[in-house]
């Protein structure tokens, strides 16, 4: 069953806080919030899959109560799931994991699933899409990498958006609707690439935190720009 959209699906921004002032967290997920962002993401780093070390579970569950946007915890960890259940008690309403990390997907993702949480998976830049092929039915979202993960600031690899366009059609062969993410590099200069290319939730680090005009203005151009970019790939395949 394909899904045929009544029109182009809602363009959510989702800032990692990678860039964020760590001795400040609260502050910083207050005022992502009053930007407007529809939810924020937590790029959790173990030093083993990914060379950096980044937040635990406590620290997320510190910045719970403080917003009410949900959370997203991306986790960039080697056999994630003995960990899962200490981020979702942590607030984490939705759970990524990469498909490189666990050697039983479809037990981890019905294990997201069965704890309350929704379950997504990422797929970094030399990842093929078979890879989730199976899994559709378990899926709330996918990520496309359009940077390989660790580091926040890298640029955006345009290359990417034919891998992007391909799982939205993916996607599309599913019987409910399912989200798809991307993250690495998107500003003003990618966001379009990326959305037209099918990408409906899009991952903003560097560029929200050093917009000119603020945060609030990032997240007004990033979904005017990814709304226009949505529509135009809409109207060619109507």
């Amino acid at each position: 069953m394909t899904v045929v959209p009544s029109g182009p699906p809602p363009i959510l921004i989702a800032p990692s806080v990678l860039p964020a002032d760590f001795a400040r967290l609260g502050d910083e997920c207050e005022a992502l919030e009053q930007a407007g962002v529809d939810r924020i993401q937590w790029d959790v780093m173990d030093g083993r899959f990914v060379p950096n070390l980044t937040f635990g579970a406590d620290v997320i569950a510190s910045c719970r109560s403080v917003v009410s946007v949900p959370f997203e915890a991306h986790l960039m960890i080697e056999e994630p799931d003995h960990l899962i259940p200490s981020f979702i008690d942590a607030g984490c309403e939705i759970i990524i994991v990469h498909v490189e990390t666990t050697t039983h997907l479809h037990r981890t993702l019905s294990m997201i699933r069965e704890l309350g949480a929704a379950p997504a998976v990422a797929l970094n830049p030399h990842t093929p899409l078979e890879m989730i092929g199976n899994v559709l039915d378990l899926l709330d979202m996918v990520l496309v990498m359009t940077v390989n993960p660790g580091f926040g600031g890298q640029a955006y690899i345009s290359s990417m958006e034919p891998k992007v366009d391909a799982a939205r059609r993916l996607l599309d062969t599913a019987d409910h609707w399912i989200d798809l993410e991307v993250d690495g590099g998107i500003s003003a200069s990618t966001v379009e690439g990326a959305a037209y290319a099918g990408a409906n939730v899009l991952i903003s680090g560097s560029a929200m935190f050093r917009h000119p005009d603020g945060r609030g203005a990032a997240v007004s151009e990033l979904r005017q720009l990814g709304r226009a970019a949505w529509q135009r790939r809409y109207d060619r395949n109507s």
